[in-house]
């Protein structure tokens, strides 16, 4: 039986074709259901759900009582009549024949657009339903399963995702021990003592910290999950979640023949090496008109990317020419962020005396130039549009340090 909106036999050909099935094709079918209302839209995914809000994922369900599970849905055929094809592969596209071969099926495009996502990192460690590679709504199913019967969870990473769902497993339950191959909670991109505040409000919540350490591998016994350390110790916990980044998945690209670079290079109508075919998200490197060539894997990059990729996609031929942000929430604790942080950089840094230590204040991080190549607003809200000027007016006007202090409003 089929899941609901969702089809068992595509059609022969559509005019528009998306592979993919997360954030990005959401936006690229609401925008070309808006841009031609009458065209047939196809989309092709791997996942065994609807394209769903990822970020809810590891934010909101954990950390907002009054957002319920029901919310995550993006309602994607419902609002664009798109066909959706999910638990299913593309393994080849031929640009010149204008079709797609997935399974059994060999399904036609007018114009086709790649948002095929990442690979979530993976560790030498046996396949377990414990073990969980942190990406989709299943996941969350899982991880939410054990959360709920107090387990012990090891959350294996101290990046983006690692740290959001260290945060929200301990406020619901679990017990928690973060694996992280840094000194400090966010230590590759905060100021030192940004990273150690960080640190502290992991341990005082309760979260147990193993920094400087890597997991060499592991095995899985009846009653728990025991991990190696790189320093020949072990860790035993009943689940493990890894949030260790992603590999951009360019395969089918490449093997189409189209232009890959860190990502597949797409021009500022994210249009590929083949003018039929278009890539966004977190695969696409795209010219961003402030900060170069970039490639980006977060979810304002994916909204904004897929909306633009849709109207294009449509016959819009519109430029991509906006700078995404990022964003996190760390018990009670939001920030924003434009650019490159990386700690090593030469920083500029305001915090208000009167807001005590580490309550509100912004940085910027300078290249080698002096210009600015990443803000960071912590629990600054509503100023990103503001460090995108700054960016740009740094790399033209070179703003003196005392300028850059208060360039943006620490309310």
């Amino acid at each position: 039986m089929n899941e609901p909106n969702t089809i068992s036999t595509p059609a022969d050909s559509y005019d528009y074709l998306i592979v993919g099935g997360g954030m990005v094709a959401d936006n690229a079918a609401k925008a070309v259901q808006k841009v031609d209302p009458n065209a047939s839209i196809g989309i092709i995914s791997s996942d065994q759900d609807e394209p769903v809000t990822r970020p809810a994922l590891t934010k909101k369900l954990w950390t907002d009582p009054d957002f319920e599970f029901d919310q995550v849905w993006l309602k994607t055929v419902e609002q664009t009549g798109a066909q959706l094809l999910t638990r299913t592969v593309v393994t080849s596209v031929d640009p010149d024949a204008h079709h797609v071969t997935a399974g059994d099926h060999t399904i036609g495009y007018r114009k086709l657009l790649l948002a095929t996502g990442g690979e979530p990192t993976r560790l030498d460690l046996p396949d377990d339903d414990r073990i969980i590679y942190f990406r989709s709504v299943n996941d969350y199913r899982r991880l939410r399963g054990f959360a709920d019967q107090g387990a012990r969870i090891a959350v294996v990473g101290g990046g983006y995702i690692g740290t959001e769902l260290a945060a929200g497993l301990v406020q619901n339950g679990a017990s928690v021990i973060m694996i992280y191959p840094q000194d400090l909670v966010y230590g590759s991109q905060f100021p030192r003592h940004l990273a150690e505040h960080v640190t502290d409000l992991y341990r005082g919540h309760g979260v147990e910290l193993r920094p400087e350490t890597k997991i060499t591998g592991g095995s899985v016994e009846p009653t728990r999950i025991r991990l190696t350390t790189d320093a020949g110790g072990t860790i035993d916990a009943d689940a493990v979640v890894v949030g260790l980044g992603i590999s951009p998945r360019t395969e089918l690209a490449e093997k189409a023949g189209l232009a890959v670079e860190d990502g597949v290079i797409v021009d500022q109508y994210l249009t590929t090496s083949d003018p039929d075919i278009l890539a966004a998200g977190d695969i696409a490197s795209y010219p961003d008109p402030i900060l170069g060539r970039q490639r980006v894997e977060h979810v304002d990059n994916a909204n904004a990317m897929g909306t633009q990729a849709g109207r294009n996609l449509a016959g819009a031929r519109e430029p991509y020419d906006y700078t995404p942000y990022f964003y996190s929430e760390l018990f009670g604790n939001r920030y924003e962020a434009v650019g490159t942080l990386d700690a090593t950089a030469d920083t500029v840094e305001n915090w208000p005396d009167d807001q005590g230590e580490q309550q509100q204040g912004v940085v910027y991080y300078l290249d080698d130039q002096g210009g600015v190549s990443g803000v960071l607003l912590w629990n600054v809200e509503d100023q990103t549009d503001r460090a995108r000027e700054v960016i740009k007016k740094s790399r033209s006007d070179r703003l003196d340090r005392k300028q850059l202090i208060n360039a943006i409003p620490v309310d």
